[in-house]
């Protein structure tokens, strides 16, 4: 009996191109590693120049520091403060400033004085709102009411006005101060024959009041009489008490530092501590 033979298995040839998706899996792998590397390697340019300006900011801020806190050296003398020399005053300057200064404040005192004896001797008027009394450190004014002087469109002064003036001038006769005399009137037109306008009104008043001042005693050489017609109102002109209030006339009490005439131009500087630039000329 012949042998059965035994057949053969017959072997399929194997695939050789399994290793081609084993390298595309490692080619995939490296590729994805290296999309990481790049993406942690980009450099975010705000946050870098942030980073930098602090730190540089701060290695500055040692170093200032680091110079600041220099150790003295032993030994070394320390720094003194030299004292700024002050110019000295001379004496005889500052007795003459101190004594003008004082001639300023006793002048003040004495105006103040005459304000309250011409508020004293005038109460009667200054109650019936015919006189104020004003005061300055520099001055006093003394406003009356054309009604108590003169009568209406006149600039002679009435009688009742007679003893209102002497009263007045009994006060400021002792004193040396010039005294400015103003007119001034309402707004309402005047021409005739004695007055053009207002302006000669005013002044033709202001002068009767000097004109009654000297006969009462007062140097000349201190009054001055002075015209403003219209044009310096201290109320409404609409209305008659507005007009009425702006008829009136002004005496003016000057300090002898600011009169015109009442002292020259150095003696001027003297009473205000002032040094003249120009050679002083003497005042008539």
């Amino acid at each position: 009996m012949m042998a059965r033979r035994r057949k053969r298995r017959v072997v399929g040839a194997g695939n050789h191109e399994r290793w081609m998706v084993s390298y595309a899996d490692f080619v995939t792998l490296l590729f994805a590693f290296f999309v990481v590397m790049y993406s942690i390697s980009q450099v975010n340019e705000g946050k870098y120049k942030t980073l930098s300006d602090s730190l540089g900011e701060a290695f500055s801020n040692k170093e200032q520091q680091s110079q600041a806190l220099v150790p003295i050296q032993i030994g070394a003398l320390p720094t003194t403060i030299q004292p700024i020399p002050l110019e000295t005053p001379n004496t005889a300057e500052a007795e003459e400033r101190r004594e003008l200064s004082e001639e300023i404040l006793k002048e003040r005192r004495q105006l103040s004085q005459v304000s309250d004896q011409l508020g004293q001797v005038l109460t009667p008027f200054i109650d019936d709102k015919l006189v104020s009394v004003k005061k300055n450190d520099y001055w006093i004014e003394l406003e009356m009411n054309s009604e108590l002087l003169f009568l209406s469109g006149e600039a002679e002064l009435s009688k009742k006005a007679i003893p209102v003036l002497k009263k007045i001038a009994e006060v400021i006769n002792p004193l040396p101060n010039m005294v400015n005399i103003e007119g001034h009137t309402d707004n309402v037109p005047i021409e005739n024959i004695k007055f053009r306008s207002n302006w000669d009104l005013s002044s033709a008043r202001a002068t009767s009041v000097v004109h009654e001042f000297v006969k009462e005693g007062i140097n000349p050489l201190r009054l001055s009489a002075i015209g403003y017609g219209e044009f310096h109102p201290i109320d409404d002109n609409k209305v008659e008490a507005g007009r009425f209030n702006n008829r009136r006339v002004v005496l003016v009490l000057m300090s002898q530092a600011f009169a015109r005439y009442g002292a020259n131009d150095e003696e001027r500087a003297k009473l205000l501590n002032l040094a003249p630039t120009a050679t002083a000329v003497d005042q008539p």
